[in-house]
């Protein structure tokens, strides 16, 4: 088995890649036919893989980020990622353009159109055994995707025996969080990475107590459970864990259960335990939401344990 500590990355971040463009500072959620007029506009790169993947490098982990873009947009990745110390090794160029998602985004929610692009191509790639060897060199491997389950079934068993450990965050995937056939994968990770909605999509009723029991029921053995300025709910070995996020002036919301993702993985690698470790991940989702754009706000690793030591242990 691989040594954790000789692998030269400590996670990879896999998962869909976008060009986000998003909008804020609306005085009301416009309605059908109606024009309303954003007080605040931000370009950036976005999607799951690179929030998480820019959060972990700005807290100082090593970081191999892997997805597809469109060819026209290399110039503009490589410089706004080499700014968090991501490099663009991992990532392949396609023909297809990069994926668009516009975001209308409130202090409190937010609402996404998107074009998925190039990352059509995703899963196909995640077949190639040379990509999975990739991932495999990484202590850590975190999906930002909705891993299908016969990929799951693919890739899963290979990161095991290479000693990764791993996570999983499908965002808000109707037929993935139905499917029953599902249920199996989030047994499989380490650490499943549902918001509200999308735990109440898996369980079927919208509480989060809910979702902790029907985890237990089907045998995970962590549950975590993202409710936004509520914070976070967590279950391992039996025993519950809640964490409420730091007072923060929001300004945009984009992002902020990926800078969660980083936050807790960051802990993970630590070793901390899962009830603790939703401190640090709450302070990163609160943070990233005082700033347009996902990635603008994401804390370094003194900006976080300041905040830790003045919001838990004060």
């Amino acid at each position: 088995m691989a040594v954790p500590h000789m692998k030269p990355w400590d996670v990879a971040v896999v998962g869909e890649i976008f060009a986000d463009h998003i909008f804020t500072g609306f005085p009301h959620w416009p309605q059908p036919g109606e024009e309303v007029i954003a007080q605040g506009y931000v370009r950036e790169l976005g999607g799951g893989s690179v929030n998480t993947a820019c959060g972990l490098s700005r807290l100082g982990r090593r970081v191999r980020l892997v997805g597809l873009i469109g060819d026209a947009d290399f110039d503009w990745f490589e410089q706004r990622l080499s700014e968090f110390g991501v490099e663009m090794g991992g990532i392949r160029l396609e023909h297809d353009g990069t994926g668009i998602t516009v975001s209308v985004s409130m202090r409190d929610d937010r609402t996404f159109f998107t074009y998925p692009g190039a990352n059509q191509g995703l899963a196909e790639w995640l077949a190639v055994p040379a990509v999975v060897a990739d991932l495999a060199a990484a202590r850590h491997v975190h999906f930002a995707m909705p891993l299908s389950r016969d990929l799951a079934q693919s890739v899963l068993p290979v990161l095991r025996a290479a000693g990764c450990t791993t996570s999983l965050d499908v965002g808000h995937s109707p037929g993935w969080l139905r499917d029953p056939g599902n249920i199996a994968t989030c047994r499989e990770v380490d650490l499943f990475l549902p918001n509200t909605a999308e735990a109440a999509l898996l369980c079927g009723e919208a509480s989060t107590e809910a979702f902790i029991a029907w985890a237990t029921d089907h045998g995970l053995s962590r549950a975590v459970v993202k409710r936004g300025a509520q914070g976070a709910l967590a279950m391992s070995g039996g025993v519950l864990s809640h964490v409420v996020p730091p007072t923060v002036d929001a300004v945009d919301t984009t992002g902020a259960g990926d800078a969660f993702n980083a936050g807790l993985i960051d802990a993970w690698l630590d070793d901390e335990p899962l009830g603790p470790a939703l401190e640090r991940a709450c302070i990163c989702g609160a943070l990233c939401s005082t700033a347009p754009g996902a990635l603008a706000a994401l804390p370094h690793s003194p900006q976080l344990r300041t905040l830790r030591e003045r919001t838990y242990r004060s």
